[in-house]
């Protein structure tokens, strides 16, 4: 299962100052703008300053998945953060790391934009957390804390075990990062502990990088934000395996996949719409695609058979946003397909789908022989709100 919670508040915060204007940019807010920007600037090609983000996901949500754990729903999932490239990348590196680390202060989205003439202060920034009209800044606290880090640019914990990474390598930026241990902490740690409070992510270039003044790590990465009008929101992905094999009787007979063989898989039931709030049982029925022709007295019939072997990973999903062709669910060890005495099957929570979109479910067989064999028959269904 994967299953989607999407981000509350963010913004990203620089240390720098406008070039062209020459106004500071420290006490600017930038919490309703469309990018957030990571990026390390350089100017008459030394480097400049660098600039953070700033994503939270609403702590009420993390209570329903804490919940589910508990009453054995979830079983040991992991927790992954995902943003989405928003622009082609200004000069960047081939080589580098990213690293999420979890705020330890509360903060303000504020309201500012990028580009904004006067500048926009409320809200938080490189210099202050909170910055309300008709009210004194409140900076980042300077107190001191083993293992936080204190001063302008956020509050953050940077303890050894306590933030996490992604490295990069001649590949895509998106940003697709194990952030299981921090969230953990957030679900069952103490609300008074700042080690464990939801205040959520600070996210920058990892350790020197940030600071490095040549060439080897450079850029401006630029994501799309929670103020995005597309589908590529950041989100919290959560994932678990609730594969499961039924042990009890079934009317039905075992699909052959000791080789690439003949098979035709089809949906069981599959409608046309689902609310946005719904856990669904999608139905998976197959046979062989044809029938060996044989002289009988009675009615020939295709009879369904069920996928061995799922838990095994003999059978998975994916899902794919229809307009945009984008992979939402992936094939991976978290989508292998189960089945009880009706049918083969999968269950998925639709409320972590963005609603009024198409969606489509493609299948996979993994046979005995290595062979692989993918049924994409456009089962589609929209998800209305």
């Amino acid at each position: 299962m994967h299953y989607f919670i999407y981000s509350q508040k963010d913004s990203w915060i620089s240390s720098g100052s406008n070039r062209v204007t020459g106004v500071t940019e420290q006490d600017q807010n930038f919490g309703k703008d469309q990018i957030l920007e990571i990026k390390k600037v350089f100017y008459n090609q030394s480097f400049d300053y660098p600039t953070r983000a700033l994503i939270q996901f609403d702590s009420k949500d993390l209570t329903e998945i804490s919940k589910s754990v508990s009453d054995g729903v979830i079983t040991n999932p992991k927790y992954y953060l995902r943003l989405y490239e928003a622009e082609g990348n200004k000069e960047m590196s081939a080589d580098y790391t990213l690293a999420a680390f979890p705020l330890s202060q509360s903060w303000d989205e504020g309201t500012g934009e990028f580009g904004d003439n006067p500048k926009v202060t409320n809200g938080c920034s490189w210099k202050n957390r909170i910055n309300q009209p008709n009210s004194d800044a409140v900076p980042w606290s300077t107190s001191a804390l083993s293992g936080i880090v204190n001063n302008p640019g956020g509050k953050y914990i940077s303890s050894s075990g306590n933030f996490a990474t992604q490295s990069f390598s001649h590949e895509s930026p998106d940003i697709n990062m194990d952030v299981t241990r921090i969230v953990k902490n957030w679900i069952t740690g103490s609300t008074s502990d700042s080690y464990n409070s939801n205040y959520g992510f600070l996210l920058r270039y990892s350790g020197s990088q940030e600071l490095e003044s040549g060439s080897k790590f450079r850029g401006e990465l630029k994501f799309f934000s929670t103020q995005t009008n597309t589908i590529y929101s950041p989100k919290l992905e959560v994932r678990w395996d609730d594969s499961n094999e039924s042990t009890g009787s079934t009317e039905y007979s075992s699909l052959d996949i000791s080789g690439n063989s003949d098979n035709f898989l089809y949906m069981i039931g599959l409608r046309d719409k689902y609310r946005e709030n719904e856990k669904v049982k999608f139905r998976v029925g197959s046979r062989k695609q044809f029938v060996q022709k044989t002289f009988s007295t009675s009615v020939q019939t295709l009879s369904s058979s069920f996928i061995p072997g799922c838990v095994s990973g003999s059978g998975s999903y994916s899902i794919l946003d229809v307009s945009t062709g984008e992979t939402i669910i992936p094939f991976s060890d978290y989508t292998r397909l189960s089945h009880d005495e009706t049918s083969t099957y999968f269950t998925q929570w639709l409320n972590g789908f963005q609603p009024n979109r198409v969606y489509k479910i493609i299948y996979k067989l993994k046979y005995k022989d290595s062979q692989e064999q993918i049924f994409d028959n456009n089962f589609e269904f929209k998800v209305t709100r």
